[in-house]
């Protein structure tokens, strides 16, 4: 697949070549398809987007700076 940027691109090309004037229908209606499926990838990706940046910003901030090792924790350790 390829990247984000391209196909956004590629996006941006379809929609200058669908507004030419003189734009055969069959070429408009080709470029439109395509142009729908690429929107809908791109759609995808960004709702991944923006699913991982409200992960990020919903974890829990660490004093030290050091993350947490809650699988680690000492108890564990010292049973061992």
């Amino acid at each position: 697949m390829k990247k984000f940027e391209e196909r956004l691109e590629r996006l941006e090309e379809l929609s200058n070549a669908i507004k030419e004037p003189d734009i055969p229908l069959e070429n408009a209606l080709a470029f439109f398809e395509e142009g729908i499926k690429l929107a809908k990838s791109l759609e995808k990706d960004i709702d991944k987007i923006e699913g991982r940046i409200q992960i990020l910003m919903n974890q829990p901030e660490i004093p030290d700076g050091k993350p947490e090792l809650d699988l680690f924790s000492e108890q564990d350790l010292n049973d061992n």
